[in-house]
């Protein structure tokens, strides 16, 4: 029987997050919109309306539209020499299951992976109930939790098959810089060993500029093929509602290989969903609802900065650079606090809701809890409103 680990951060959501007038700044999606939202950012008014209710529903094209991929592949083919083909795109439910997906067709006994941490529990449990040895990268707050490629080195063996990162991660908000990502790329292309990006949370970058010299492009835009990315609507594009994700790799023989495996599981995604993100990902659309989203990020984390300043005697962070969360660190009389139970008081008494980092992502996170930013801006203020008069009064 595989075992699996209890994902905690999602049974933390799933219990806290309905509790009636909550005010959650848990949520690692950019503040949702609806479909009337959407169609109000197009562009052009001659574009049709996203659901075409004429549609007979059945299962649809099994690995996704061609019109969804095509302009997911023109995507992650922008300042490349060799673009990537439709072909070499899969479209799933989420990243959630892309990712799962992709490890239980590619991981299993006796092979060993490394993973980036902390970072989302599924990229290293879901592994390590497969049968997988996981060694985990860890990331170093004194390093701004940028990884360093030397402890990436010490962890890999001759059994290695896959390294796993996300960038922009999660929680910490930090962003695996280019130089970074070329040096684990030529390790990897060295050793021959697969590198997955889990990139659900770009292009959703606040705090570096596509001119900075630095600034991360896609994995799958590096010069190796054995390379695979996933991403989601759901983070940078607002619509985790309708449950689309995809894997992308320049192998196609990892793609075929996963769409095999694939009949065993999800077999298709609803023709609907696949119609509102194919909207979404229009150029009359995205440019625009991106840049609604990185205003929203860039307005929100100057918020978030200043409630940090005004209580920097009890908290402190790294700044992010990208996505949607930070990871805060609270202090009561210049010790860590019980970061659980930190949380569970702030949400009894002020209905302020977010995400205790030693439960959720590791017990080295110790007093630190996880703050989703990107969230309507008046509901962060209000929540940070209640939080200040919260620690002024029960920190010192």
């Amino acid at each position: 029987m595989v075992k699996i680990e209890p994902f905690d951060v999602e049974q933390w959501m799933d219990k806290y997050e309905t509790i009636p007038e909550v005010l959650n700044i848990a949520e690692t999606c950019a503040a949702s919109i609806s479909i009337d939202d959407l169609v109000g950012l197009c562009e052009d008014p001659n574009v049709p309306h996203p659901l075409k209710t004429s549609t007979k529903l059945t299962y649809g094209a099994i690995r996704g539209s061609a019109a969804l991929r095509e302009r997911l592949a023109t995507l992650y083919s922008a300042r490349v020499s060799s673009p990537l083909s439709p072909e070499n795109v899969l479209i799933t439910p989420g990243a959630i299951a892309a990712n799962f997906l992709l490890l239980y067709t590619l991981i299993g006994p006796g092979d060993h992976v490394v993973c980036m941490y902390p970072t989302y529990q599924q990229l290293y449990s879901v592994p390590k109930s497969l049968g997988a040895d996981v060694s985990l990268w860890k990331l170093r707050r004194e390093k701004k939790w940028i990884p360093d490629l030397d402890d990436l080195k010490a962890l890999v063996n001759d059994k290695t098959k896959m390294i796993i990162i996300n960038n922009p991660n999660n929680p910490t908000g930090a962003t695996t810089p280019k130089s970074v990502l070329q040096a684990l790329v030529e390790f990897a292309r060295e050793k021959d060993i697969i590198i997955l990006s889990d990139e659900v949370y770009r292009p959703l970058f606040h705090g570096v500029s596509p001119v900075d010299e630095d600034f991360p492009p896609s994995i799958l835009s590096m010069g190796y093929s054995k390379t695979i990315c996933t991403g989601s609507m759901s983070k940078a594009y607002s619509l985790a509602g309708i449950r689309i994700g995809w894997i992308a790799s320049r192998d196609r023989s990892i793609i075929e290989e996963i769409a095999a495996a694939r009949d065993y599981t999800t077999i298709a995604v609803s023709q609907l969903d696949d119609q509102v993100a194919t909207y979404a990902l229009s150029s009359s659309v995205m440019h625009a609802l991106l840049g609604r989203n990185i205003k929203l990020a860039k307005t929100n984390f100057a918020i978030l900065e200043s409630f940090i300043d005004e209580n920097r005697r009890v908290c402190s962070w790294v700044k992010p650079t990208g996505g949607t969360t930070a990871l805060v660190k609270f202090e009561n009389n210049g010790k860590p606090v019980d970061d659980v139970q930190f949380c569970i008081d702030v949400i009894e008494k002020t209905k302020v809701m977010f995400i205790p980092a030693s439960k959720c992502f590791g017990p080295e996170f110790e007093g630190c809890v996880r703050i989703g930013f990107v969230s309507e801006t008046e509901v962060l203020k209000e929540a940070l409103l209640k939080l200040g008069e919260y620690v002024r009064a029960n920190l010192s």
